[in-house]
């Protein structure tokens, strides 16, 4: 399978930036065990921030317990994904990635959602927070079946 994470960008980065890419990349390759890795134990996901059918409360997705779980509901369920990164901008301990991220969903829908993806590490290089900025309604808008 291709690793489908596009990034138009050099070999020596800021550590949450290597944290961002590194967690795609896990994604792609559904590796939960090395995804799960890239997370401090007191790490929060906020996928979409606020509530969602994946967090009705929007108070994010707490420790290696809950972001496991998340996992599991959100992105165990795919059957691919893809991302583009059009832009990153780091600062600090952080980065903001501006890009979409595809994904390919059982019965041969594919769904496309923009957004802003920012996530936070700790001196030790570990993702303590990781906050995506999507809409659902208009990621859902462009749900559609595609082709083989």
């Amino acid at each position: 399978m291709p690793i489908e994470v596009c990034w138009d960008t050099t070999a020596e980065q800021p550590p949450a930036r290597v944290a961002a890419w590194r967690s795609m990349n896990a994604v792609v390759r559904g590796a939960k065990d090395e995804w799960l890795a890239l997370f401090a134990e007191d790490a929060v996901i906020e996928d979409p921030v606020g509530p969602s059918g994946f967090d009705p409360e929007g108070k994010g997705h707490h420790g290696r317990e809950g972001i496991s779980a998340f996992w599991d509901l959100a992105i165990a369920k795919v059957e691919r994904f893809r991302f583009v990164i059009r832009d990153s901008h780091a600062a600090g301990s952080e980065v903001a990635n501006v890009g979409t991220i595809t994904t390919f969903l059982p019965g041969g829908y594919r769904v496309d959602t923009d957004g802003v993806f920012v996530y936070r590490v700790g001196d030790d290089g570990l993702v303590t927070s990781m906050r995506a900025f999507w809409e659902v309604e208009r990621a859902m808008a462009t749900a559609r079946r595609v082709e083989g």
